[in-house]
């Protein structure tokens, strides 16, 4: 599996996408985005478990900038980063994307399609 991770609105699919070589449809197919949004405290490592099987991963990080004043959106933002850490750890690949440019955290490049 293919983890992406990057700030919002960072270019993350249109990256991953022509760095895979991939039309829409097929990159569509691969890939589940915005991840971060399903995370809820208590279930995290059956989610990482089940979104590992995409081939692709994409979650915006949502560990920086002003800590939530509401306790339910730190719970959020918690559990975010809670999924984004499992994911990573079960990923083949980790690439964070910002400004466009993508960056190796870790394993190898992934190939282009043919």
């Amino acid at each position: 599996m293919i983890f992406v991770t990057g700030p919002l609105y960072a270019g993350k699919r249109d990256c991953i996408r022509l760095l895979l070589g991939l039309s829409e449809e097929a990159f569509s197919e691969k890939a589940v985005w915005d991840v971060q949004d399903l995370a809820e405290s208590g279930r995290i490592e059956q989610l990482a478990e089940k979104l590992s099987a995409k081939e692709i991963v994409i979650a915006t990080e949502v560990g920086c900038g002003v800590i939530p004043v509401d306790a339910r959106q730190r719970e959020k933002r918690e559990a975010a980063g809670q999924l984004a850490c499992a994911l990573a750890g079960r990923a083949d690949t980790v690439i964070r994307v910002c400004c466009g440019i993508p960056q190796l955290l870790k394993g190898d490049w992934p190939c282009r399609s043919s």
